[in-house]
């Protein structure tokens, strides 16, 4: 499987010629997305910045609410947190557990309180895990240590900071680097992986953002 980060909280997983897209923005974010093909589009919430599918190519499938999917052999649940359907509407973000190629993918979208135990054991196992480390709207650094005590992926891409360009005010990486005790982490253009190459002990995977900044 292929992993590529757009930027923000997008990322592109594929499988073959097989894509799923996750939290696609507009250019009026200050990054530029492309028009990645794919067979389907997770969306955390409705804000644009989450929400952009129309920047999809491939006529996909666009997921955006709690439930089981199953699309060309992949699989994917959307589970709601933190709470239920009493939450404001614009605090319902739905996290997404995506399993392809044995590996189970967990996209916590925008987060903004620790997990239950019951939304732990609906996600467990992790084997990566895409975590929103800017705080500001998401969680704050202490909270996504403990989510990841709660997840124990096998990986974490880090997602949702400050990047050159971004015009959303969010916390640096550096910040969430230092509290899991790591200096000088080199980031990749894309994070290659199968169930026979996962780390045997918790890593942190820094990927470059492949979308480009948006012309002013």
């Amino acid at each position: 499987m292929e992993i590529t980060w757009l930027g923000h909280s997008c990322f592109r997983l594929r499988t073959g010629d097989l894509a799923i897209v996750t939290d696609p923005f507009p250019d009026s974010i200050g990054l530029r997305l492309g028009e990645p093909r794919a067979l389907a589009v997770t969306v955390s919430h409705q804000h644009e910045n989450h929400s952009y599918w129309r920047g999809i190519d491939g006529s996909p499938n666009i997921l955006q609410s709690a439930g089981e999917y199953e699309l060309s052999g992949i699989f994917v649940t959307g589970i709601m947190t933190p709470g239920g359907e009493r939450d404001p509407q614009g605090k319902r973000n739905t996290a997404y557990l995506i399993e392809m190629e044995n590996l189970r993918l967990c996209h916590l979208g925008d987060i903004s309180h620790v997990l239950s135990t019951g939304q732990v054991e609906e996600l467990m196992p992790v084997d990566i895990l895409f975590l929103p480390v800017g705080g500001v709207c998401t969680l704050e650094i202490p909270q996504a240590i403990e989510v990841v005590q709660s997840l124990e992926p096998r990986v974490i891409i880090p997602m949702h900071y400050r990047l050159p360009g971004l015009k959303v005010e969010l916390g640096g990486l550096d910040i969430f680097l230092r509290a899991m005790g790591l200096r000088d982490v080199q980031p990749q253009a894309r994070l290659n992986v199968s169930t026979t190459s996962l780390p045997s002990e918790t890593r942190v995977v820094v990927l470059e953002p492949q979308g480009v900044r948006a012309e002013v």
